[in-house]
């Protein structure tokens, strides 16, 4: 509509500001030291909500990080959209590898760097920006609500007892999300389906202290070797999982789906400049896009034991470590895959060390049906605003609170991202173009709209 166009042009500039200074809060929700940030975001949520023109804001506090929760109640008659999304960010290490503060919001070249611009503050922000299109052009066709938690970087310890409580706050019709990316804004997709999650912590102890690797070496287990040895055994020559059982209940992509994820624009040498590699790694037999949505892995994402200062220490160390996770796909069990992860590093483990392995947290794979409303009504609010029908295609993140959405809810859940695979989330110079932000803003209430005709 002409109307929120011209509103959302008059208003940009100042769109942008205000999610620069959100940006510029420290809402590391997995750092004790920044409690207090997180509560000051929560604050500044609550309050650009009511600007925008909630009628109710509410922060709820939890057992960790509070909760912001909003409604714009129109018409109980009518639709009602549940938005989610979160305010916490990820750490910024290692922080010598930005080239900007990460929490210093810069622009350049069109691109806001700042961590947490893309996941998920700079999305989350923009339905908000929507609510603020409707009410100040009394356009709104559906009710609104917002759950936006500070948690989701740590695995929304909290969530599941805000929702299970709150059932008939939460009321309503689907769930909106825009945590997730599109292939390419030349290429606009919808995610139709979110990977799951198992995240182990393993410990490998040799002697019962440092030694020296001169004296030592040799004759004692080193936990730094033997724990590599371990990591290695997980996967084979063709980069097939070893574990056993692990693939048993995974259901294979249909061959009409794979011919789909194949019409996918994938540029593959682009692709390797853009990551400053020489060659894609992977199961065999499966393209890059596949291995990153229909097939579940295993990777290591920290290993750390012995002497890591400068210079040198000839020590063979007492412990190693790795944090090491899981991405699964559907039908596969969180808490199956965890179980079976946590027997093998315990069962392999050779009589030289002891092993301790444990659980961090999970999350359930989801799957978006493409012949809903919903869905229907998020493709035609791609198509209203970028002139091509989205691609349905599966991500490789994962977002662990949707299982829980829909088993308490019993919503099913769209998912409206405009990020990037290359907006470094959870690294170093994490991005989020502002053309994507302001096309955001401008694509989502379209999808209000046809979900309000569509329902009617």
């Amino acid at each position: 509509m002409q109307v929120w166009k011209d509103y959302q042009e008059q208003h940009k500039d100042r769109f942008l500001n205000e999610l620069l200074d959100l940006l510029r809060i420290p809402s590391i929700s997995a750092k004790a030291e920044h409690k207090d940030d997180m509560l000051h975001c929560a604050e500044e949520v609550k309050a650009r909500l009511l600007e925008a023109g909630a009628d109710l804001v509410t922060i709820y506090p939890t057992d960790g990080h509070p909760i912001v929760y909003g409604e714009k109640i129109v018409d109980p008659t009518k639709p009602t959209v549940l938005v989610y999304g979160h305010y916490d960010v990820q750490p910024a290490d290692p922080l010598e590898l930005w080239n900007s503060g990460p929490f210093d919001p810069v622009i350049v070249d069109g691109k806001i760097f700042a961590r947490g611009s893309c996941d998920d503050k700079g999305q989350f922000y923009m339905h908000v920006k929507a609510l603020e299109t409707f009410t100040k052009t009394n356009t709104l066709q559906t009710n609104i609500k917002f759950i936006i938690e500070g948690e989701e970087e740590i695995g929304s310890p909290n969530l599941a007892t805000f929702v299970t409580n709150n059932k008939a706050l939460l009321k309503a019709d689907v769930i909106l999300i825009s945590d997730t990316s599109m292939l390419s804004m030349e290429n606009p997709s919808i995610d139709i389906g979110v990977r799951g999650l198992s995240y182990i912590e393993v410990e490998v102890t040799g002697a019962n202290r440092d030694l020296h690797s001169g004296v030592y070496g040799g004759a004692v287990a080193n936990p730094l070797t033997i724990l590599s040895k371990m990591i290695a055994s997980c996967h084979d020559e063709n980069n097939h999982i070893t574990i056993p059982g692990f693939y048993d209940d995974v259901v294979e992509a249909t061959p009409e789906e794979r011919e789909k994820m194949a019409q996918a624009p994938f540029d593959e040498a682009e692709y390797k400049e853009d990551l400053g590699i020489k060659e894609v790694w992977g199961e065999q037999g499966f393209t890059t896009n596949e291995r990153t949505g229909t097939r579940p892995t295993i990777e290591v994402n920290g290993m750390w034991g012995g002497y890591t200062g400068e210079g040198a220490k000839t020590v063979l160390p007492s412990k190693a470590f790795a944090k090491i996770s899981a991405r699964l796909v559907p039908n596969q069990s969180s808490a199956v895959i965890t179980k079976k992860l946590l027997d093998y590093f315990t069962s392999i483990a050779p009589k030289g060390v002891t092993v301790k392995a444990a659980e961090h947290h999970g999350g359930e794979p989801y799957m978006t049906p493409i012949d809903s409303v919903a869905y229907k009504a998020a493709s035609k609010a791609v198509l209203a605003t970028f002139g091509k029908e989205p691609i349905p295609v599966r991500g490789g993140g994962s977002i662990p609170i949707c299982a829980l959405f829909e088993k308490e809810l019993g919503l099913k859940i769209v998912f409206l991202g405009f990020g990037l695979d290359s907006d470094n989330l959870h690294s170093p110079n994490e991005k989020y173009n502002v053309f994507n932000f302001y096309k955001g803003i401008e694509t989502i209430p379209y999808f209000h709209q046809y979900f309000a005709e569509m329902n009617a």
